[in-house]
């Protein structure tokens, strides 16, 4: 199941925006635009229907509250509001043929009394068949029922359980080495969902052994063509029972060239944890700034990696990714129509694709680098060294 299309108001700093999504979707913005904050509605609708734990009050407590929420060129309006749409393919389609899902979640804060965040809208359709339209009749008669949406309910969303199954199942990373270099110095303590990488490790042990070796080969060779010396990885086990990633370089002394995990550079940590990612799992992948730590000639083949990860794979995974990166970007194999925009104006950010223009000069054999990439540019960064 794939998202196609997502709609927002007053989300952050969206007060309004509409986009369509593809398999793989580039996302690009000046610094403060929203890129961050558009893959966050993904973990957001994640956090809210995940089993274990989460639901709406949860989703929004874990980011400070709807102050921290609400759009702040929202004004008047109070309402918080995300609607997305999901389908079997992305393929063109007639477009008045249904979603296959269209699922909406409109919330609000009480203006007065204990000041919750209340549901002002949820909806769920099914191939145009409503199932769900609240608030309805017995949320009237207690407006407690408010406080907590229908698709995070086992007992209410025995319907469209499989929605909510598959936006539960979304995966984001931003791997920070530090974190996992330094897991044990800084108490071992990670955020849930693991956004920054501190539980790969773990991920790796809970792993089927066949599974982990076969992934771990895979990446062997990837790192063996980026990373200059590198010979061979494996995955142990200390004394402890802890476990580590131990990599052999080439040195004189045939014992001598073994590393683990907190002796790894960055940008083979982040390499290691972006080709992890990509084979694990089948749900949404979110990938913010893949290229921090990586030099550019790995950068410019990011995208040709993603297509032929999602050609080797029986079903097909969809990423959202986020990047500044010029060498990203001047790969002439991404699909135009795969590109987001975001651009900051006085009511807040908007997004749109690209232009007919735009996709003139894409088609003539120029790259997203050279014709989208260009307008996140600030006005008068040429200025900014003379500001010190």
């Amino acid at each position: 199941m794939l998202i196609s299309r997502v709609i927002l108001k007053n989300w952050r700093n969206f007060k309004s925006l509409d986009v369509q999504l593809r398999e793989t979707t580039y996302v690009l913005g000046p610094n403060a635009s929203g890129k961050s904050n558009l893959l966050d509605v993904f973990r957001f609708l994640r956090d809210v229907t995940k089993a274990t734990g989460g639901g709406l009050q949860s989703a929004i407590a874990e980011r400070g509250g709807m102050s921290k929420i609400r759009c702040l060129h929202a004004r008047k309006d109070p309402d918080v509001r995300i609607e997305v749409h999901l389908s079997l393919s992305l393929d063109p389609i007639d477009a008045r043929t249904p979603s296959e899902w269209r699922y909406v979640l409109a919330f609000r804060q009480e203006p007065k009394g204990a000041q919750r965040t209340l549901i002002s809208e949820e909806e769920v359709w099914h191939r145009g068949e409503s199932l769900v339209r609240r608030p309805n009749a017995e949320d009237q008669s207690d407006n407690a029922r408010l406080t907590q949406t229908h698709i995070e309910q086992i007992q209410a969303n025995s319907q469209f359980r499989v929605l909510a199954d598959v936006l539960s199942k979304t995966t984001y990373l931003h791997l920070v080495p530090q974190l996992l270099k330094f897991a044990d110095k800084i108490g071992g303590m990670s955020l849930p969902d693991d956004p920054f990488g501190q539980g790969l490790l773990e991920s790796l042990a809970r792993t089927p052994q066949r599974t982990r070796d076969v992934r771990l080969g895979k990446i062997q060779k990837a790192l063996a063509l980026a990373v200059p010396q590198f010979q061979e990885l494996s995955f142990v086990k200390d004394e402890l029972g802890h476990p580590h990633l131990k990599a052999r370089y080439v040195h004189h002394r045939p014992n001598a060239g073994w590393q683990n995990e907190e002796q790894f550079s960055d940008g083979t940590l982040r390499l290691l944890g972006f080709l992890w990612a990509l084979q694990s799992g089948d749900s949404l992948l979110l990938l913010e700034e893949p290229e921090i730590s990586l030099n550019d000639s790995i950068v410019r083949e990011i995208p040709l990696i993603l297509k032929r990860a999602q050609q080797r794979r029986k079903s097909r995974r969809q990423i959202l990714l986020s990047t500044h990166s010029e060498a990203l970007l001047s790969n002439e194999g991404i699909d135009g129509r795969g590109v987001i925009l975001l651009e900051v104006g006085r009511e807040g950010s908007t997004a749109r694709g690209v232009t007919d223009q735009e996709t003139l000069a894409l088609e003539s054999g120029l790259s997203v680098a050279e014709v989208v990439l260009p307008k996140t540019n600030p006005t008068g960064v040429d200025q900014l060294s003379f500001q010190l």
